[in-house]
């Protein structure tokens, strides 16, 4: 599955809910909070929806759907949203109240499905904001995810692989990343995650820290 930088990156319908391998249920039903969020983030800004649309290439109408709450982003289109507002996805996804929390369990941690690839992404981190945030992604069998340079502008991201192995492409290198490897990313490009694998997911650790 290949999802890139097309304008097609929302889908209808809710968040998902996830099962932790402990067997609870992290909620990832952020729709509300993510179109409240989104909102905000333009309006303190006085941005117009044609402006953010013109800042994270995307159409007016996608952006008047998320803040209506219409549809769900993919991870790709999150991606922009966060680059053009130039804050990490984790904080774009992040509810209002983790923000004072300082040890967040696992089964609290949030959990988000983006809609269309099955990308998994568990926010860690107890403080949303913070300087430094971990970030758990499980990225599927045959599955490749495009984002943005502007996603990576303002941000310095390392990548740890948990397990199985990781095509990434900065720009046109591309690292093939295996059980334990540690990534530093350089400059900001265009970046491809690739899952190969037919069978096995890879999950991986990103550390974030923003300049």
């Amino acid at each position: 599955m290949v999802i890139g930088l097309t304008d097609s990156g929302v889908k209808n319908g809710p968040g998902q809910l996830v099962k932790t391998p402990g067997g609870k249920t992290a909620s990832a039903d952020v729709g509300p909070a993510l179109a409240a969020r989104v909102r905000l983030e333009r309006t303190s800004r006085d941005w117009s929806m044609d402006e953010l649309a013109k800042r994270a290439g995307v159409s007016r109408a996608m952006i008047s759907k998320i803040e209506r709450e219409e549809c769900s982003p993919t991870a790709v289109m999150l991606g922009r949203l966060s680059g053009a507002f130039g804050i990490s996805m984790s904080t774009l996804l992040a509810s209002a109240e983790s923000d004072s929390k300082r040890l967040l369990r696992y089964e609290e941690q949030q959990v988000w499905t983006d809609p269309e690839s099955g990308y998994i992404r568990r926010a860690v981190s107890p403080v949303a904001g913070a300087p430094l945030q971990l970030v758990e992604v499980e990225l599927p069998p045959q599955t490749k995810l495009t984002f943005p340079a502007s996603a990576y502008s303002f941000l310095h991201q390392q990548l740890w692989i948990l397990s199985g192995r990781l095509s990434f492409g900065e720009g046109p290198t591309e690292h093939a990343l295996r059980k334990g490897d540690c990534l530093q990313l350089g400059a900001p490009v265009d970046c491809t995650f690739e899952n190969r694998s037919t069978s096995a997911s890879c999950r991986y650790l990103v550390a974030v820290i923003a300049h």
